[in-house]
């Protein structure tokens, strides 16, 4: 669930102990927490008044290179508690665009090999982006996305596990941002991003220019069944979640 790609608050006495985590093989691991832990990342990350103030000229900046389109945008809480952002990903642009018109501080989940590379490392980490290992269980990832969402905090996620298919076309979500949701009772804003594929396609090395058009859905709430396992949950809703994001990339064809 992740890509290249506050509020303060306390863990109450039973989040404090320990806390179990599923997986997407269905098993489950058992990671501590400790009271009065912060997610507030120990990295710097720039002001929450920095990204008000270059959202105008950066808006500006993607609609004359890419004639950037946001629609729907009313469907974007403006406040409330946590928040998940679910998107399709078709470039390392992605994060930058669809945050644009969303007024509340983000953190977004990224390629933890993105963070040792020179200039970039450093970068997308100064705009809010946390580390998750594609290989294997994150705890650390996972145990602060937890916290910031349950603090109200909105959290950008690209449910493909990386860039999608040059085409345009959609990977098959996997289960983390549904199971997140699960686990903290927050919605999800499903968000369609089309026509990036042409910009900076996966196997280019330079972004070219292309009309891109974003999408923002309603809300997205999860809905276990009753008796339903949390696997079985997180694979069904996640299906539906593609499905929700895909309308508007059919749509256009």
């Amino acid at each position: 669930m992740s890509s290249l790609w506050t509020e303060s608050g306390r863990l109450n006495d039973v989040q404090a102990k320990r806390r179990l985590e599923s997986r997407d093989d269905g098993k489950t691991q058992t990671v501590p927490v400790r009271a009065g832990m912060s997610s507030k990342p120990k990295e710097f990350v720039l002001p929450e008044w920095f990204f008000l103030g270059v959202r105008v000229p950066l808006k500006v900046l993607w609609r004359a290179l890419f004639k950037l389109q946001f629609k729907h945008t009313e469907n974007i809480p403006e406040t409330g508690g946590g928040l998940i952002i679910a998107a399709n990903h078709q470039t390392y642009i992605d994060p930058f665009w669809l945050s644009i018109p969303i007024r509340r501080p983000l953190r977004f989940l990224a390629w933890d090999a993105a963070f040792t590379w020179p200039v970039v490392g450093k970068f997308i980490q100064f705009f809010g982006a946390w580390p998750l290992a594609l290989e294997g269980s994150d705890p650390r990832a996972i145990r602060r996305t937890l916290q910031w969402l349950r603090e109200g905090g909105a959290v950008v996620i690209f449910p493909e596990g990386g860039r999608g298919d040059p085409s345009g076309k959609m990977f098959r979500f996997k289960g983390g941002a549904v199971r997140l949701a699960l686990e903290t009772g927050v919605p999800i804003l499903p968000v369609t991003i089309r026509g990036a594929h042409r910009v900076w396609p996966l196997g280019q090395k330079i972004p070219r220019l292309a009309s891109v058009e974003i999408t923002y859905h309603p809300v997205f709430t999860v809905q276990q069944l009753p008796g339903e396992e949390t696997r079985k949950c997180a694979r069904r809703e996640s299906d539906r979640l593609s499905a929700v994001i895909a309308t508007a990339l059919e749509s256009a064809e």
